[in-house]
C-alpha cells in the first residue's frame, strides 16, 4: 500500500443554519473557546487529512471572518437550506480532479467524535472502490469514507437531509464497518437541549 496521505481528502459539512437551534449557525458554536467548524477541521488533520474541504453555508461570511480555516478549501453552497444532501454533492464535486481518491466525510455538529476514531475509519481504505464507515455497537453510523469511484452514485442519490443513507443502503454489503464505539460517542448538536455536549 502506497502512503494515503494525499489520496484521502477530508470533507467537512458546516452549511447548516442550525433550524432548531434558534437559527445559530453550527459551524459558529462555541466548543473549547472556538467555532465548531475550527474544531472539525483540527480532528480531520490530527487523523491525517492534509487536503480538507468545507462547505459553507449559513452564515458563511461570518464563517470566513470568525473561524480560521487557513490552508482549508472553502466550498460554498447556496443550497444549503435544502439539507445535507446538496451540501455532500457540492463537496464531492469540489474534490473532482483534486487527485483525492476517497473523501473522509465530518459532520460538523459531532464533536464527540473525535481524530481516533477517523483515523480508525481512514486507515480501512483500500483504494477507489472503497466504502467504510463507523460503527457503534454494530450499527452504521459517522464518519465515513467514500472512495472516488462511488461519488457520482453518491451525488446522484444524495438529497434533503438523507446525504448518503440511500446510497449505502443499497450498497450495504460493500460496507466496511469499523467499530468505533470505544473511542467516540456519535452524539449530534441538533437542539438546544444538545448545547450542553460543547466545552
Amino acid at each position: 500500500m502506497t502512503d494515503n496521505e494525499d489520496q484521502i481528502a477530508g470533507l467537512l459539512l458546516a452549511a447548516g443554519g442550525g433550524r432548531r437551534l434558534g437559527g445559530r449557525p453550527k459551524a459558529l458554536l462555541d466548543h473549547r473557546g472556538r467555532p465548531l467548524v475550527e474544531h472539525a477541521v483540527s480532528v480531520l488533520r490530527a487523523a491525517g487529512c492534509t487536503r480538507v474541504h468545507v462547505v459553507l453555508g449559513a452564515a458563511a461570511d461570518d464563517v470566513r471572518r470568525r473561524a480560521d480555516l487557513d490552508g482549508c478549501v472553502l466550498v460554498e453552497n447556496p443550497e444549503w437550506a435544502g439539507g445535507m444532501g446538496s451540501s455532500l454533492r457540492a463537496g464531492l464535486e469540489s474534490l473532482s480532479g483534486t487527485g483525492a481518491r476517497a473523501a473522509l466525510v465530518s459532520l460538523v455538529d459531532q464533536p464527540g467524535i473525535g481524530a481516533e476514531a477517523f483515523a480508525r475509519v481512514r486507515a480501512a481504505y483500500t483504494g477507489e472502490t472503497a466504502l467504510v464507515s463507523a460503527a457503534y455497537d454494530g450499527v452504521r453510523g459517522h464518519p465515513v469514507l467514500f472512495g472516488s469511484a462511488h461519488w457520482a452514485g453518491i451525488a446522484a442519490t444524495a438529497t434533503g437531509d438523507r446525504g448518503a443513507r440511500a446510497y449505502l443502503k443499497e450498497h450495504a454489503a460493500q460496507v466496511a464497518l469499523v467499530e468505533c464505539g470505544d473511542i467516540a460517542r456519535p452524539y449530534d448538536i441538533d437542539t438546544v437541549a444538545d448545547l450542553h455536549h460543547l466545552e
